[in-house]
């Protein structure tokens, strides 16, 4: 069983905004016209993270199909994530800190990774709750920590912080 553990923020937090930063040059090189966004736990000052970097691409629908041809030439395609016309993930486990990239046509059902930043940023009430939920699962179970983490978003969605974005 794969367990999950959390460290804070602070500890990634140079060393993440030095990858994505330099992540987001690649990708840009590839997809001038992409929005690329710091998004997840590292990109939240005083969160708890697992340490990985998250990225959100958003491309236009009429960019997906080329934007996923040319991000597999940067990234291993993440098998274990769905695959559908408007999200695609990506990963790559070699990079400091570890990076998965979510591409994301532009207002699609997927394209909420930056509004969940921005409300994480804005809400400290709901940084914290995201926080005590990880620290619940802190040694236990990932597949238990991402189901409970999926109900958390699946909430914050229904708020009004989210739906004002």
């Amino acid at each position: 069983m794969e367990r999950v553990h959390f460290l804070a923020q602070s500890r990634f937090h140079e060393q993440a905004e030095k990858t994505f930063l330099e992540q987001k040059e690649k990708i840009l090189r590839l997809l001038p016209e992409a929005d690329v966004q710091h998004v997840g736990s590292t990109a939240v000052p005083n969160s708890l993270t697992k340490g990985d970097l998250d990225i959100q691409v958003r491309v236009p629908a009429e960019m997906f199909t080329a934007a996923v041809e040319k991000l597999s030439t940067l990234y291993g395609i993440n098998e274990g994530s769905v695959q559908t016309d408007y999200f695609r993930a990506f990963q790559d486990d070699a990079t400091d800190p570890p990076l998965g990239v979510q591409l994301t046509v532009v207002d699609s059902e997927l394209d909420v990774f930056w509004k969940f930043r921005e409300v994480l940023l804005a809400y400290d009430a709901y940084r914290a709750e995201y926080d005590e939920l990880k620290k619940a699962y802190e040694g236990k179970s990932m597949e238990a920590y991402r189901k409970a983490k999926q109900r958390f978003f699946a909430r914050l969605m229904e708020t009004p912080e989210f739906k004002n974005l």
